[in-house]
């Protein structure tokens, strides 16, 4: 028997699921478990090669009971990240997103590999609604086809599969520029409005680890402005967008997005 258990305790939630991995509901195959842990903190890697619906996970652990929460957009200097800057075109409406401290690290990790063949490498961020904030407790690294300047989720259905069986909205992606600047390409406007316009809140983070100027960035597009030009462009691969009539950008650095030392999230591996 396995157990499945998220924990947040700034929100006071607990939920679990007991499934037993022998049984015909769920059957798989894992090739290794990585755990990856500093100061006492970590966040588990699961890497199953069949699942059916999806690979079964441990837990996430209780974080510390003085953790406290601070906005993504004054993350450390160890990152990069900008300080706060203007307030979003939308914070004001917008649900608040709390993401574990260590998810951009994390990734970088996961993604180490195909980092050092100047590859990029995405993942899918799954959350849950409490009490009007949503809680990203879920990094899933599908299939992909990938090169230095763009990568391709594969076997979507995956991916969505497991949102589903846990309850998890869609917040968001994740994804590196191995060798380019922390921008956001016109490709990754038309991923990063397919995700915002089923849920507002949703966010895009680029890693570029080379970048000395920003290694990080948290975007959204900018609503309604970038928003109609990306609904309304019919073109696909690297292309431009005119800018709103406004004077406005197309996107933005996200206002609404906190780093959480209490949240812990699972890593689901599926390449």
């Amino acid at each position: 028997m396995v157990q499945c258990s998220i924990m947040n305790t700034d929100a006071g939630i607990s939920s679990s699921k007991i499934v037993d991995s022998t049984s015909s509901w769920c059957q798989l195959e894992i090739c290794y478990t990585v755990s990856m842990k500093q100061t006492g903190q970590y966040s588990m890697v699961h890497k199953a090669t069949q699942s059916s619906p999806s690979p079964v996970l441990s837990f996430v652990e209780r974080g510390p009971q003085d953790a406290e929460s601070s906005h993504v957009t004054a993350v450390d200097s160890e990152h990069g990240c900008p300080k706060s800057g203007n307030e979003s075109t939308s914070s004001k409406t917008m649900r608040d997103v709390h993401i574990s401290t260590r998810l951009m690290e994390d990734f970088l990790e996961v993604a180490k590999e195909n980092t050092e063949k100047d590859l990029e490498t995405c993942g899918i961020l799954g959350a849950f609604l409490a009490k009007g904030t949503l809680y990203m407790t879920t990094l899933i690294v599908p299939k992909q086809e990938s090169t230095s300047s763009s990568c391709q989720a594969t076997n979507e259905e995956e991916v969505f599969a497991i949102l589903n069986e846990r309850s998890l909205l869609p917040v968001g992606w994740i994804h590196t520029h191995p060798s380019q600047n922390c921008f956001m390409s016109s490709v990754d406007l038309h991923t990063q409005y397919s995700y915002q316009v089923m849920v507002p809140e949703a966010f895009a983070i680029v890693l570029a680890p080379k970048d000395t100027s920003r290694s990080c960035g948290l975007f959204r597009i900018t609503d309604p402005d970038g928003m109609s030009i990306l609904k309304c462009c019919p073109e696909t691969g690297f292309h431009p967008h005119k800018d709103p009539d406004n004077g406005s950008p197309t996107y933005e650095q996200c206002s609404n997005v906190y780093k959480n030392s209490n949240l812990r999230f699972e890593i689901f591996d599926l390449r």
